[in-house]
């Protein structure tokens, strides 16, 4: 008596994994950063046992076959986390200067081909591209301070024998301090920078700035820049962003008053009412505005605080006056961290 299984027989697993097909590719100065997902099966649906390393190709042709000799390869992971899930995987490939400067209008393919621990495969995973073009280095001398007007970011720009071939941009990033990811804030025109000022071209470089009016006040920031250039395919903006700069730290502490509040005028109001001074100014147009203080004296007297409160509206009345007396009148600004401006150009108004 014996048991078999009824149909025809299988044959065994060549434990060939299935060729990834999710394969990413980020260009960053001479970086390509390729990431994919570590295959979890083979290619007859089987739990991949045999892991072999995964092998890196680079071509100049726009479409692989093979992967000819591999610019490097990934060890495999030892361990999967759980069946049919993915290990994510990833390398970093360094661009030759010469093959950028010797194809500065073409594209770099990749792909990746994973093998098995006999060093067999099933085939290129997707493929992927990125444009070669050169990118430039970052700005020298990227520096940011605080000033009244906002966070003065400032660099300069090394005359650079670029041609006109591509077109490049600033890319300004800010990132609050601890926290993990920077932001984009600002996208500049960095052409007339990278070819030198014109037509004062015999200037070595000249400082280029840009004010960030977009944070928040009392937080640490770390600001950055780099290059990008603008590569045009198929009538489409392709971007090769370069090295960045190393961070800026900046502290936003407010120390800056608002305006000084002008147009002022004093003009008596008494008949038919209390006598008063009303007083008239053009209001402040600063963002943190908090109010106004009102300032009086008499004359041969010092000016004096008559507000107890800020006042929020740019008038005021004052009923404290005597018949027969002038006085003279400033009123200052006040922003919400409490700065206060110098003090306006004093009116002046007699009582009668």
């Amino acid at each position: 008596m014996g048991c078999a299984s009824i149909g025809a027989p299988v044959p065994p697993s060549l434990e060939l994994p299935k060729p990834p097909a999710d394969l990413r590719a980020v260009r960053q100065g001479d970086k390509v950063y390729l990431s994919w997902g570590e295959p979890a099966l083979t290619t007859d649906r089987q739990n991949v046992r045999r892991r072999g390393p995964t092998l890196i190709c680079r071509s100049l042709e726009a479409a692989m076959s093979q992967c000819g000799a591999a610019v490097g390869q990934v060890q495999a992971q030892q361990a999967m986390p759980a069946e049919h899930r993915k290990q994510a995987l990833s390398y970093v490939d360094t661009l030759p200067r010469d093959l950028q400067q010797q194809n500065p209008d073409r594209l770099i393919t990749y792909a990746v081909e994973a093998l098995n621990d006999s060093g067999r495969g099933a085939g290129l995973s997707n493929q992927v591209q990125v444009p070669l073009a050169p990118t430039l280095p970052p700005p020298r001398q990227f520096a940011a301070r605080m000033t009244a007007r906002g966070v003065l970011l400032s660099w300069q720009c090394p005359r650079t024998n670029t041609g006109d071939r591509f077109d490049y941009r600033l890319r300004i990033f800010r990132r609050l301090k601890d926290k993990p990811e920077p932001g984009q804030i600002a996208e500049l025109s960095y052409s007339e920078c990278a070819r030198g000022p014109q037509p004062a071209a015999a200037q070595e470089n000249y400082a280029p700035e840009f004010y960030d009016q977009t944070f928040e006040w009392e937080k640490t920031y770390d600001y950055a820049a780099a290059v990008l250039t603008v590569v045009t395919k198929d009538d489409q903006p392709v971007l090769v962003e370069g090295d960045p700069t190393p961070e800026v730290e900046v502290f936003t502490r407010d120390i800056y008053p608002p305006s000084v509040p002008g147009g002022l005028e004093a003009v008596f109001s008494g008949p038919g009412q209390l006598p008063s001074i009303d007083l008239l100014w053009a209001p402040d147009t600063d963002a943190d505005l908090a109010g106004y203080n009102v300032y009086r004296r008499e004359d041969g007297e010092q000016l004096t605080k008559i507000n107890a409160e800020l006042v929020k509206t740019p008038a005021f009345r004052d009923s404290k006056v005597t018949s027969g007396k002038t006085y003279f009148y400033a009123v200052s600004a006040v922003d919400l961290r409490g700065n206060e401006s110098a003090k306006s150009a004093e009116a002046s108004e007699r009582v009668p």
